[in-house]
């Protein structure tokens, strides 16, 4: 196994992986509050953290990868309410539209995905430690954090302690002792009807406490790898630590990795923003494929924009690497191309460079040639969760490929219901047909 590095937010450096137990790695990523469907900026870490944990098993390590849901939250409140609908039914039914929309990137799911809802039990027991060890006070049924009682706290996003604003809407500030302090169970208000019953009154959990608590219950304390977007450096993640930290007396994790945005403009792609494109339409405007590609042209850390023109680009590369796949044959490729796919997987086990490894692809693919075997380039693809691109190589059926011919005459005269019939057709059979410069091109569907 490679040695592989991570950069470590706390630290600003590059950190070693040392998993607690040899062979065996947990990764916990912040996933999506449920309050609508998601858009492609909230895909990134879904995407990162899935191929991450593809590399951690390419190298032979167990790896075991926790995204949760936060089904119980302030966003969900308010947009049920503006809606007119129990926020219980909004949360489920983002929650299966999250599923569903994931599910379409063909990544496979996270070994746990665990619902806020589902863990109040853990959160109040937790929480009662706090309590009980004096970093946490219950006063009007809420319950808040004692951030000064942490001297590390502000040691994951550099903040310095007096200037912090917790960013808390509707925040009771004169319950608290201090302005800085966090709530970690708040009292049930009108207008809110989901809560729970708890030792300081019926309520339901703070954000930060739900996420500290699934990925102890699923992962254990000072776990491998958290992950999540930069935007929740602080205050989440800041938050999450130091409930761990004084609960336990031990770190949550050992390495924070964060993603950086996905932007539209100089703007990062944000619901509040209301530049979105969501993650269903971009999945039938461009296909899962593209998708991955494009995810992969940036480093999980830099901001990555989201352009027409990056994601054309990404969908004409994926074109040729199917294209290539048809001149190469299964099974080992020869040993020319090796070194080339050796730098492939070290710039991975570098911080998990993508771009990087791309440009070892970028080699493999130039260098290889017709009748080559196909294996290294399975081997690289798969950690890109492209693999299919190989399988995409197969050959569509006479009478598919006569159905294309016929949608491409129908459109040379502007027959536009017959192509769109005859497309409809295909797919029943399927295929995918996409208009390309020299025709068309046939390749099953998902692909």
């Amino acid at each position: 196994m490679r040695t592989i590095r991570l950069h470590d937010t706390l630290t600003s450096e590059l950190r070693t992986l040392s998993p607690r137990v040899a062979g065996q790695v947990g990764i916990y990523a912040c996933g999506p509050t449920v309050y609508n469907r998601i858009h492609v900026g909230n895909a990134r870490p879904f995407v990162v953290f899935s191929l991450l944990r593809r590399f951690f098993e390419h190298e032979g390590l167990s790896a075991t990868l926790v995204i949760n849901v936060t089904d119980v939250n302030d966003k969900i409140y308010d947009a049920a309410r503006a809606q007119g609908i129990p926020s219980e039914g909004l949360a489920r039914e983002m929650t299966r539209a999250y599923f569903r929309d994931t599910e379409e990137l063909g990544l496979g799911r996270p070994d746990h995905e665990p619902l806020a809802s589902e863990t109040i039990g853990a959160i109040v027991a937790h929480i009662q430690a706090l309590v009980d060890r004096g970093h946490a006070y219950a006063v009007g049924g809420d319950v808040y954090f004692r951030v000064r009682s942490d001297p590390r706290y502000g040691s994951l996003s550099g903040r310095t302690v007096d200037h912090m604003d917790q960013g808390e809407e509707n925040d009771p500030a004169h319950l608290k002792e201090d302005p800085l302090d966090f709530a970690l169970w708040k009292a049930g208000k009108e207008g809110e009807d989901t809560a729970w019953d708890a030792p300081w009154g019926r309520g339901r959990p703070g954000w930060h406490i739900e996420c500290s608590v699934m990925a102890e219950e699923l992962l254990g304390v000072g776990f491998e790898v958290h992950g999540g977007g930069n935007d929740l450096v602080f205050p989440h993640h800041e938050n999450e630590a130091t409930q761990t930290r004084m609960a336990r007396d031990a770190e949550l994790a050992q390495i924070w990795m964060h993603n950086g945005m996905l932007q539209t403009g100089s703007e990062k792609m944000a619901k509040s923003v209301g530049n979105v494109a969501l993650l269903h339409e971009a999945l039938e405007t461009w296909g899962r494929d593209t998708l991955l590609w494009f995810f992969s042209t940036g480093h999980y850390r830099q901001p990555l924009a989201y352009t027409d023109e990056a994601l054309q680009s990404a969908q004409d590369t994926v074109r040729r690497v199917r294209e290539l796949a048809r001149r190469l044959v299964a099974g080992p490729s020869p040993r020319r191309l090796a070194s080339m796919t050796e730098r492939f997987f070290t710039a991975l086990a570098e911080d998990f460079n993508t771009p990087r490894a791309l440009e070892a692809l970028a080699e493999w693919r130039r260098e290889a040639a017709e009748g080559d075997g196909n294996g290294d380039l399975h081997e690289m693809l798969a950690a890109l969760g492209l693999e299919n691109l190989l399988d995409a190589a197969a050959k569509a059926p006479d009478w598919v490929i006569e159905l294309a011919r016929a949608r491409q005459r129908s459109r040379a005269v502007r027959n536009f219901s017959e192509s769109d019939r005859l497309r409809d057709e295909i797919a029943a059979a399927g295929w995918v047909v996409r208009d390309v410069p020299a025709g068309f091109e046939l390749v099953p569907a998902g692909g």
